[in-house]
């Protein structure tokens, strides 16, 4: 079972209807206790950081989270807004991140003074992947992702960056680290590359058998 996060942001009539069409169970948890039977978590996310955490720490669904990513090793698929609260802090805001992976959200600058870059990066873009991992299955050459953002997760670990793209810098586009997975695009938005990488998610072995 995927369980989407409706915590007030984020396309989730969207991911519901992919899953659908792809014959994978999925449901929206709005409570806690809805929350409490996650097998697979997807954390969309637009907007704002500050915001976004705000509301997830309002929905209350945020220590049954915890239990579940941390101590249950569930994963869990961070989306956009929902990849930089993963980090610990953001420039865009003041309030903390979840800090299940170690950086901070950094806003996207040009490799060079005096060059400009139109903000946010909006459309298509290539991406990289850097290591080989299940979430990029038969994704791992010409694959193309729909971004719309102004702000990245600079990692403080390498190890943790999984796929890279290119605006203005080299910035990291998705991350993981164990059962913990990011990407800055949305894969909703992508197409079959989208759809793609939905299904790899769903099929990810649980990290805690």
């Amino acid at each position: 079972m995927i369980t989407i996060i409706d915590y007030g942001l984020g396309n989730i009539v969207a991911f519901v209807n992919l899953f659908k069409r792809l014959n994978i169970p999925v449901s929206a948890a709005r409570t806690a206790d809805e929350l409490k039977g996650a097998e697979k978590i997807i954390l969309p996310g637009v907007g704002a950081f500050d915001q976004a955490m705000q509301l997830l720490d309002q929905s209350g669904m945020r220590p049954t989270l915890d239990e579940l990513v941390l101590d249950k090793r569930k994963p869990v698929l961070g989306i956009c807004v929902g990849m930089q609260i993963l980090g610990n802090s953001s420039d865009e805001g003041v309030l903390s991140g979840l800090g299940w992976i170690q950086g901070q959200v950094r806003k996207l600058k040009p490799a060079e003074a005096g060059d400009r870059l139109r903000l946010p990066h909006m459309g298509w873009n290539d991406v990289h992947p850097v290591v080989k991992n299940p979430l990029f299955n038969q994704l791992e050459s010409d694959a193309q992702f729909y971004f719309l953002h102004s702000y990245y997760v600079q990692c403080e670990e390498n190890a943790d960056v999984l796929a890279t793209s290119s605006y203005g810098i080299d910035f990291s586009c998705a991350v993981n680290s164990r059962n913990i997975y990011g990407v800055q695009f949305h894969p909703e938005k992508s197409h079959h590359y989208g759809t793609r990488l939905l299904k790899n998610f769903a099929e990810l072995q649980n990290a805690e058998a």
